[in-house]
C-alpha cells in the first residue's frame, strides 16, 4: 500500500544516499494538508539562450541572464515532476519528455526508481499541456503505454488544439514534430482519458485552474490546504525574467499577450495569498513562493 510513511521512508533513503560521493538526490518531498507532495527530476533541457525573451532590451535582459548564470549560447532548463499522494492515489503531473526529445531529459522513471517508489502505484496522470517534455513520456519505445493502469486527464481546450487544424497553422515550422508527437501520444491514452476544465475536481481537494498563453487551453492546479499550493506547468518558467519582467516574451509561448495576462494574474495572487508555487523549469525543485519587487515580483525558493 502506498502511504505517507511509504513515501517518507523512501525519501529519507533518497536524501541519504545524496551525502555519497557522485550520487545526486533525486527527489524533494513535504507535506501540504492532505496531500504528500514529492517533486522528482526528469532531467533537463539544453535549449538555446535566445529563446528567453529575445525581443526584450539587451541591456536589460543581459544582467538578468548573467545572474541566472546563463551567459552562454545554451543553457540547462530544469524539468520537475510533481507527484502528489492523497488516500489510495497517487497522481503524477505531466510524464516528461520519454525517449524521443532530448538525450538530457527523460529520466524520471529511474530517477522515481531510486526514491524506492513504484510507478506501478501511480493511479493518475493529470498533464498541464501538450508540449514533448510534458507529454512525450506517455508511450515507451515500442509506443506502448507506460503506465496502462492509470487514468489520465486533459483540459479539452489543449486537447482540442492539437487535434485541429490551428495546431499546424500556429507553430513554425521548426516544431512541427510538436504536432505529430502530441497527436501520437494522445492517441495512446485516448481510451482512458477525461476531458477536464478550470473548476473541476480531480480529487478533494486538487482543482484544475485556467493558466492560457504558454500553449491555447494550458493549465495549472491548485491543492488545498494552509495557505494554499498550485503545481503552475509553464506557466512561470524562468527565476528571474519571468517575475522581474513578466511582460517580456519567451519564444516558447504560444499567445504570447495572453501569456503575459496570465502571468500577471497569477503573480499578483501569488504575492497576495502567498501560495506556495511549484514551477516545472524553476532551478530543482522548483518549489517557492512570491515577494513583491518594487513595481515587480521576485521568487523565494524553499529552503
Amino acid at each position: 500500500m502506498l502511504n505517507r510513511r511509504t513515501l517518507l521512508a523512501a525519501t529519507a533513503a533518497s536524501v541519504a544516499a545524496s551525502t555519497l560521493p557522485g550520487f545526486a538526490a533525486s527527489s524533494f518531498a513535504f507535506d501540504h494538508g492532505t496531500f504528500y507532495v514529492t517533486i522528482v527530476s526528469d532531467g533537463h533541457l539544453l535549449l538555446p539562450t535566445s529563446f528567453l525573451a529575445p525581443d526584450a532590451p539587451a541591456a536589460e535582459r543581459e544582467p538578468l541572464l548573467k545572474a541566472a548564470g546563463q551567459i552562454g549560447e545554451q543553457f540547462n532548463s530544469p524539468t520537475n515532476m510533481t507527484l502528489i499522494a492523497t488516500g489510495q492515489d497517487l497522481i503524477l503531473v505531466d510524464m516528461g519528455s520519454g525517449d524521443r526529445f532530448m538525450p538530457t531529459a527523460g529520466k524520471l522513471w529511474e530517477n522515481l526508481k531510486t526514491t524506492g517508489i513504484e510507478k506501478t502505484k501511480i493511479t493518475k496522470v493529470i498533464f498541464t499541456h501538450g508540449h514533448p517534455d510534458h507529454l512525450w513520456g506517455v508511450v515507451d519505445e515500442l509506443d506502448e503505454l507506460v503506465l496502462p493502469d492509470a487514468t489520465f486527464f486533459v483540459a479539452s481546450a489543449e486537447w482540442d488544439f492539437w487535434g485541429g487544424e490551428n495546431a499546424t497553422r500556429g507553430l513554425p515550422a521548426e516544431r512541427a514534430g510538436f504536432v505529430t508527437g502530441a497527436r501520437r501520444n494522445y492517441a495512446a491514452i485516448k481510451e482512458k482519458v477525461k476531458m477536464i476544465k478550470a473548476g473541476d475536481e480531480i480529487v478533494a481537494g486538487l482543482r484544475v485552474i485556467n493558466t492560457p498563453g504558454h500553449t491555447q487551453g494550458h493549465i495549472s492546479f491548485e491543492l488545498a490546504g494552509g495557505d494554499g499550493l498550485i503545481v503552475g506547468g509553464d506557466v512561470l518558467t524562468h527565476p528571474l525574467i519571468s517575475f522581474e519582467h513578466p511582460e517580456w516574451k519567451p519564444i516558447a509561448d504560444h499567445v504570447p499577450d495572453l501569456a503575459i495576462t496570465t502571468r500577471r494574474k497569477l503573480l499578483d495572487r501569488l504575492a497576495s495569498d502567498r501560495s506556495k508555487f511549484i514551477g516545472f523549469h524553476l532551478p530543482y525543485p522548483g518549489v517557492g513562493t512570491v515577494d513583491r519587487k518594487d513595481s515587480a515580483y521576485r521568487f523565494v525558493p524553499v529552503t
